[in-house]
């Protein structure tokens, strides 16, 4: 019951004006009732997004979205099959560009508290930097894709652009518990044209839930492990409600850890629900909800220096003594999301069919950081803002405060396309359309004799003399997102040959206000891209397939803070003069391909990519708070090669292997002050040389294991390369037992997951980028001081224990 009350208690309602797009959800209330007569016409095979059935690709000639392969029969309660190839590593894919994927079979054998980003670390191309052994940090670890970092890969969940528009970090443990996932694809490299994305330069993530149970029943997990951890879920399928055709689920979890380094825990609560009815060939109605809510503290980032002097206890302070900013308490941050969807699918004839895709997400939250304030001389933007209303240490004279960083996001939108199929050509023309506000106040709250805060969101901030809220910022942005496509597909030569030509046009406006006192009022930004897109696939024979395709990307700038004068709040002095004029990241992509599906499955790429505006992701401190932004990197090349091998069960075995190999390059100097650095030719961060990953999985419908083990080669984390960390191997074990029927349990099972073998901590990536390391003579003879990047700490070994069942 304590757990239920803490999960309702959300930071905050959204706006008035957001609210107003929640209306366009409720198209799929009559989408979700029917009548008895079309309930029985609905019992035929449908088609969804993902996949079209025999009888479809015979009547329409042309297939509908051929992208997405998932496996549907479902023969254990947590949905896994043994059929996937490469344990579930390795589903079959059909798309004209290089695609992986997972599926339960990989899925479920997993530690239950994993999102989808830890997840694919074994998928070719994909660097994960782990900042704790259980996967639960979504807002401190890293991922690259080709080189290219998280807020360059586009997220999508059920079709919805999920990550926050400003940030672009995917939060995927946000929107989904890993019970109800039934498959993950990524795609290497651009994004389809197609996606409501504007910022998925380096590939797509796509993520979708389960279906609901056609019976009524249910489905248990519970968890417990290394660092305290516990965790319970419970799901509950309606079945089918009355004769309407319509079948639901509902699901709740709750799960806390300590974190594995350093004192505090993280807590986490998360509900999921979902309404459907199908009928015909392909229609259906899907109405989804979700919320999560979890609060965590922040884990101190080392720098190559610090590492070496401490490891894994270079942490924030467990106790608390007059002065300490560094107590770990005043490094919290909390999260609370909602989202709603209602995905439409009809199929209007056997030559239309309509897609439509209305969603809200609304976030609220903080991100906490302790640091110190004078007491008489601290400024309010350029002015001064007096003796402030806090009292000051005894022994320091100075205030110890948090910096709370709070914000409000209310992201609403529609996707719809219309397909027409006619003979050998299918033409889909849609739209996309968002709407997204984002207020982000900084408040500064005092610490107390003992450490504490008298609200971690800035309820009861520190005044100034004039008693308003002393802040370093406070914005408030609007983004609306208005893009149109159109695609041809054309088939030939038996359906051997597809080729697709797809172009989009999408402009990003951003209208953004600042009321601290000598800031500039009011800035904005506007970024057009025309996205053009072709692509080629040829079946050599049933089983293999080559493909080829030039692809175009755009990335609008991320993060507020560029668009904002700053200022110190220790001097009044601007730091930082607002810019309107960042550039745009834009990517030109090649890819040849190919594929081979049998009891092997088989699948090989090259590619090739330039990009100019290259956007760097990295952290910078504003006053005591560490904020995102994006520094522009310039041009570069990258060119590299992909391998993906499966095998399907063999005797209950299922090998896997997966590698890449990536030369990636800067293409000119970059600018430093009055100067430029010399980087041309210099090797990109983020982005190894080589990495590759072996697995092997065992199901025999009773015993069941998985092994996966995963290399990163050595890393650069400056652009002048002088600073970089070693490369590192990282290794996980699965094992369980299931049953068949016991009493009222279906499939009970125990599973044990042990994460790290071997490990007690690693350097797993860079958390913030440096120019240069090292003091560097410019091009043109200016010293330019170095700074010390930081770096994510991977985790140490940890254990799980779960215990499952249907019913």
């Amino acid at each position: 019951m304590k757990s239920l009350i803490c999960m309702l208690h959300t930071p905050s309602s959204p706006p008035d004006r957001a609210l107003a797009s929640v209306l366009v959800l409720a198209t799929a209330l009559s989408g979700l009732c029917g009548t008895p007569e079309a309930d029985a016409a609905a019992e035929t095979s449908s088609t969804t997004k993902e996949e079209t059935t025999r009888e479809q690709k015979k009547e329409d000639t042309a297939p509908a979205h051929p992208e997405y392969v998932t496996v549907k029969s479902h023969t254990t309660a947590d949905g896994t099959t043994g059929r996937t190839a490469g344990g579930g590593l390795m589903p079959q894919q059909r798309a004209p560009h290089a695609q992986s994927g997972l599926t339960r079979d990989y899925i479920a054998r997993q530690s239950p508290t994993e999102s989808p980003t830890a997840m694919i670390a074994a998928l070719p191309g994909v660097i994960y930097s782990a900042n704790d052994p259980l996967g639960t940090n979504d807002d401190q670890q890293g991922l690259s894709i080709r080189g290219l970092d998280q807020t360059e890969i586009g997220y999508l969940f059920e079709g919805v652009p999920a990550a926050p528009p400003l940030f672009l970090m995917p939060y995927t443990s946000a929107t989904a518990d890993t019970e109800n996932i039934s498959s993950v694809t990524l795609t290497q490299g651009a994004a389809e044209a197609t996606a409501p994305l504007y910022n998925a330069v380096g590939g797509q993530l796509s993520v979708h839930m389960i279906k609901p149970r056609k019976t009524a029943g249910g489905f248990m997990d519970l968890s417990y492990g290394s660092y305290a951890l516990n965790r319970e879920f419970l799901r509950l399928d309606s079945g089918e409600i009355g004769h309407t055709g319509v079948t639901g689920f509902a699901s709740f979890s709750y799960r806390n850890a300590n974190q594995w380094r350093g004192a505090g825990d993280s807590p986490r609560y998360h509900v999921d629900s979902r309404l459907l009815r199908e009928w015909g060939k392909g229609s259906s109605a899907s109405l989804i909800f979700s919320f999560n809510r979890q609060r965590q503290y922040y884990l101190r980032a080392p720098t190559r220096t610090q590492w070496h002097a401490s490891g894994t206890h270079f942490n924030y302070s467990s106790r608390y003594t007059e002065g300490d900013s560094s107590y770990y308490l005043l490094q919290e941050n909390a999260r609370a999301q909602t989202l709603l969807t209602a995905p439409l699918e009809f199929r209007l004839n056997r030559h239309f069919h309509l897609s439509l895709t209305p969603y809200f997400i609304y976030v609220a939250g903080y991100d906490g950081f302790g640091t110190t304030l004078d007491p008489q001389h601290s400024y309010q933007g350029n002015q001064p803002a007096g003796p402030l209303q806090a009292s000051a240490g005894p022994q320091t004279g100075q205030i110890t405060a948090v910096a709370t960083d709070t914000f409000k996001q209310a992201h609403s939108g529609i996707t719809a396309s219309l397909r027409w199929n006619a003979g050998r050509n299918s033409l889909t023309g849609g739209a996309w359309y968002s709407y997204y506000d984002y207020s982000n106040p900084s408040r500064y709250a005092a610490v107390d004799a003992d450490g504490g805060v008298s609200n971690m969101r800035g309820y009861y901030p520190i005044l100034t003399a004039s008693g308003e809220p002393l802040t370093s910022y406070n914005s408030h942005l609007v983004q609306q997102v208005n893009a149109l496509f159109v695609q041809d597909r054309f088939h030939a030569l038996s359906n051997r040959l597809t080729l697709s030509a797809t172009f989009r046009a999408i402009m990003v406006t951003r209208t953004i206000s600042n009321q601290l006192a000598g800031a500039r009022y009011r800035n904005g930004a506007s970024y057009f891209s025309p996205q053009p897109q072709l692509s080629a696939s040829y079946d050599l024979t049933p089983q293999d397939q080559i493909f080829l395709n030039g692809t175009t990307g755009f990335r609008a700038p991320s993060g507020i803070s560029s668009y904002n004068d700053r200022f110190s709040v220790a001097t009044g002095a601007q730091t930082r003069s607002a810019t309107s004029d960042t550039r745009p990241e834009y990517s030109i992509g090649e890819e040849v391909g190919y594929r081979h599906t049998g009891l092997v499955n088989v699948s090989a790429a090259l590619f090739n990519y330039n990009f100019t505006n290259r956007q760097i992701s990295t952290t910078s401190n504003l006053n005591g708070a560490l904020v995102t932004e994006s520094l522009n990197g310039g041009g570069q090349t990258a060119r590299g090669a992909q391998l993906e091998v499966g095998l399907k069960p063999w005797h209950h075995f299922s090998p896997y292997l997966s590698g890449q190999y990536i030369h990636a390059t800067i293409d000119n100097n970059l600018k430093s002050g009055m100067d430029y650095l010399p980087t041309r030719g210099k090797k990109a961060i983020r982005t190894p040389d080589f990495s590759g990953s072996i697995g092997l999985s065992y199901d025999d419908t009773h015993l069941f294991g998985q092994f996966t083990l995963n290399y990163v080669g050595p890393t650069y984390s400056t652009f002048m390369n002088d600073e970089r960390i070693p490369g590192f191997v990282t290794a996980n074990l699965s094992m369980g037992y299931r049953l068949r029927q016991v009493g009222f349990a279906r499939s009970p099972q125990i599973q044990l997951n042990l994460i790290n073998l071997g490990q007690s901590g690693y350097l797993s990536g860079v958390n913030s980028v440096s120019a240069n390391a090292r003091t560097t003579q410019g091009v043109y003879g200016t010293t330019i001081a170095g700074r010390a990047p930081t770096y994510f700490v991977g985790g140490g070994f940890a254990g799980v224990v779960s215990v499952s069942t249907g019913f």
